[in-house]
């Protein structure tokens, strides 16, 4: 077999069954595959284990490992996900499959090549993350009604900002917008307060594994 027909092949750090923390499909149990590497170093980023090591593993063996489980959910998720080319093939393989796929992004590489079946979960980096200038607006193009953008928010600062992004790109009209609080850095009190108070057109979300299981890893 040629280079050019050969399976593509993705670096994994782990492949685990839990409940779905986050976004939209919050609850469901959901197969998670989280891709090796990142080009971003967030400063509250909770999967720095994730930045480097890894298992290579084709796509078909990657599939083989989700269908082990009976969900109907699977999020692709990192690191950063589309830093490694293949991560197009895998989405759309898991799409073929009948699952129904979200793909977990930083926001900072270009999302226009994700197959349109794909729900996407993409941040706004936001000033206490440290990485804001990576932020790619040209993203929001293409966006969907389906899809979702995140802002993980530590402080007040990062409130206001967050709040401003969302009126001036008027996002709320373009997709669902969450906003998450950093853990052990804003109250998730304080920050629905601050929501309903300035009857923002957001969804506020906490990391549900963190509550049930303490941020165990494969969880």
């Amino acid at each position: 077999m040629t280079d050019e027909l050969a399976e593509p092949s993705l670096r994994i750090t782990e492949i685990f069954y839990s409940l779905q923390g986050e976004a939209d499909s919050v609850g469901w149990p959901t197969v998670f595959i989280r891709l090796t590497g990142c080009p971003l170093r967030c400063a509250y980023c909770d999967t720095t284990y994730a930045f480097s090591g890894g298992e290579k593993m084709p796509i078909s063996a990657i599939l083989q490992r989700v269908r082990e489980y009976s969900t109907r959910y699977v999020t692709v998720t990192g690191g950063e996900p589309l830093a490694q080319p293949g991560c197009l093939s895998l989405l759309s393989a898991l799409a073929d499959s009948g699952y129904q796929v979200s793909l977990e992004t930083s926001g900072a590489l270009d999302v226009s090549g994700v197959d349109a079946r794909i729900v996407k979960v993409m941040d706004l980096k936001t000033p206490a993350s440290g990485e804001m200038a990576r932020n790619r607006y040209e993203n929001l193009d293409c966006l969907t009604p389906r899809d979702q953008i995140k802002f993980v928010i530590a402080d007040s600062a990062d409130y206001q900002w967050s709040k401003q992004q969302v009126n001036e790109h008027r996002l709320a009209e373009r997709c669902q917008v969450l906003f998450s609080p950093v853990m052990g850095q804003m109250a998730p009190s304080e920050l629905a307060d601050r929501i309903l108070a300035d009857q923002l057109p957001v969804r506020f979300q906490i990391q549900l594994h963190k509550f049930l299981w303490d941020d165990a890893r494969g969880k």
